[in-house]
Order: structure tokens, then C-alpha cells, then sequence
């Protein structure tokens, strides 16, 4: 499991263990917080196609599917 602080998951780098359309970097580019203040989702951006993805943040702790950094 990825240790991630939520007020540093902006502007991170992650690493798709499988990727799918030679999309392999990205780059956490927006992060949308609900009322109380937490984290609901974040935008990440392929760093080859610039494609934008919304996922949950949390699916980013999952170290089967996600790593740290640029690898």
C-alpha cells in the first residue's frame, strides 16, 4: 500500500504498473475536496497524450495498480 499525504497528492507523479495505450506517467493536476475539507476525487493527466482521468484518490494507495514517482 502507497503512503500518500493528502495536502502533497497535488502536482505528484505516479507510475501505472499496467499500461493501457502506451499511457504510462501521470501527473496528479487537480484535486476536488467536499465540504468538510477532504479529498472526494483527484484529475490526473497522462503525460504522453495529456488525456484526463478522474478516479478516487484513494485507488492511487493500491501499490498492485499504482506506484510513487516516475519509474
Amino acid at each position: 500500500m502507497n503512503a500518500i499525504h493528502p495536502n502533497k497528492l497535488k502536482l505528484s507523479k505516479w507510475t501505472a504498473r499496467q499500461p493501457q495505450h502506451r499511457e504510462k506517467h501521470f501527473l496528479v493536476t487537480k484535486v476536488s475536496r467536499d465540504e468538510k475539507g477532504g479529498i472526494s476525487s483527484c484529475q490526473l493527466e497522462a503525460v504522453i497524450s495529456k488525456k484526463i482521468y478522474h478516479i478516487d484518490w484513494r485507488q492511487l494507495r493500491d501499490s498492485k495498480t499504482w506506484l510513487q514517482g516516475w519509474q
